[in-house]
């Protein structure tokens, strides 16, 4: 396989994106977590402001879709962005081996055959931890915050999606990042790609 498309899930607090970035720098290919609402933003031309606020969240207000429309056809805007980004990811995977962080990456990649899905999840307290020491989240709104981003992701991906956010059998490896850390974590990833990608 010429490319090697690898998509990580990750619950909040977890290291997710650390390890994403550690995995791509070492393997020696691009990493696309933000810089994916930058590619979504030119190739569609809505402002990148409007990515970022909706990043990874699906707004089910009946008055919000109501008020939110855009272009023909009376679409919301955020399946507007939504579109946009999973256009983005599709291009970007077609075109060269990448990491992509969340945004139902591997939903938008299922029909390729070069992907390895990755979930990324750890115990509450240990992501609570994480949040103050490494986030700055005040410890009194810690375990709250870290459970409502959750919540908004798997609202997200479910609703988006046929399949359920979490589940085992939509992913080639799950990793409880709180056992092996985030360094231990990127090199049993790593250990997977090698073997997976193996001509």
């Amino acid at each position: 396989m010429s490319k090697k498309i690898i998509t990580i899930t990750r619950q909040y607090g977890s290291g997710g994106r650390e390890i994403g970035e550690q995995l791509a720098k070492s393997l020696g290919i691009e990493f696309y977590d933000n810089k994916l609402l930058d590619l979504a933003a030119e190739s569609s031309g809505i402002h990148r402001n409007h990515f970022e606020e909706n990043d990874e969240k699906r707004t089910n207000s009946f008055l919000y879709l109501l008020s939110t429309t855009y272009g023909q056809g009376g679409v919301p805007f955020d399946d507007t962005l939504f579109f946009a980004q999973h256009n983005a990811i599709r291009k970007i995977a077609s075109e060269h081996s990448c990491v992509i962080m969340g945004r139902c990456a591997d939903y938008a990649l299922r029909d390729f055959n070069n992907v390895i899905n990755v979930f990324v999840s750890a115990p509450l307290e240990y992501r609570v931890k994480r949040a103050v020491e490494v986030y700055g989240i005040e410890q009194k709104h810690a375990e709250n915050y870290v459970k409502r981003i959750d919540k908004q992701r798997i609202s997200y991906y479910n609703y988006y999606t046929d399949k359920r956010w979490g589940q085992p059998q939509n992913y080639q490896l799950c990793v409880d990042s709180s056992v092996l850390g985030i360094d231990g974590s990127v090199k049993l990833i790593e250990d997977l790609v090698k073997m997976y990608y193996k001509d």
